[in-house]
């Protein structure tokens, strides 16, 4: 049996050890979380304005990057997971989300992936494949996609499909909030790219170029 002395020191050191955990606990670094979509993409136009729809597909990315946490290059072969800066949703679904959001914007189009399209209104399905995001802190954000928009829409024969590419290299300052706001800028010059694409198929199909 402890003794009363033997209790007493027994409950200090426990509480010792308990508020040495709260103060260990407090001064660790609070996560964050960010998001590829931009709050006021760059001249809005009303949602349904647009006389088609998109069907914008769910997006592909690197593996090396698919994370939770934020992949950041440290040299030529060495890239670090930083705990503490999280998406708040998966990576594809970010990189999705900001192109539906850039695309609705640029094209005034209603995305209509999940949902039936209205009758007789033309629909561009869209296709991304990320090959290459990189980041590096307070040096240089780079993007490499492919990308293929289709008239799924058009009857038969004329069905078409347009393949392209857009790579961007977008400079960036120091700190973590720099590195999103550059991959923002890559994802927006993306879906400019793609819009200009749909826009020209709407107009004149035989006047598509891909951009650059």
């Amino acid at each position: 049996m402890r003794s009363a002395r033997q209790r007493y020191r027994w409950g200090l050191g426990a509480l010792a050890l308990a508020a040495f955990g709260v103060a260990a606990c407090s001064g660790e670094a609070p996560t964050r979380f960010y998001t590829l979509v931009r709050p006021t993409p760059v001249a809005p136009l009303a949602a349904g304005q647009a006389a088609f729809a998109l069907d914008v597909q769910p997006v592909r990315v690197p593996a090396q990057v698919n994370q939770p946490e934020l992949v950041v290059r440290q040299g030529n072969g060495e890239v670090a997971l930083v705990e503490t800066r999280r998406w708040i949703a998966p990576l594809p679904d970010e990189v999705r989300g900001a192109l539906v959001a850039e695309l609705g914007a640029a094209l005034g189009a209603q995305d209509v992936s999940q949902v039936a399209p209205p009758p007789g209104v033309p629909v561009y399905r869209v296709l991304v494949d990320v090959q290459r995001l990189d980041a590096q802190l307070a040096a240089s954000v780079r993007l490499d996609a492919v990308w293929t928009v289709l008239d799924v829409s058009a009857p038969g024969a004329l069905k078409a499909r347009w393949t392209c590419s857009t790579r961007v290299t977008a400079p960036v300052g120091a700190g973590y909030d720099a590195l999103v706001d550059g991959a923002q800028t890559g994802l927006a010059r993306l879906a400019a790219d793609i819009a200009g694409v749909v826009e020209t198929a709407q107009r004149d199909r035989a006047a598509v170029r891909c951009p650059g």
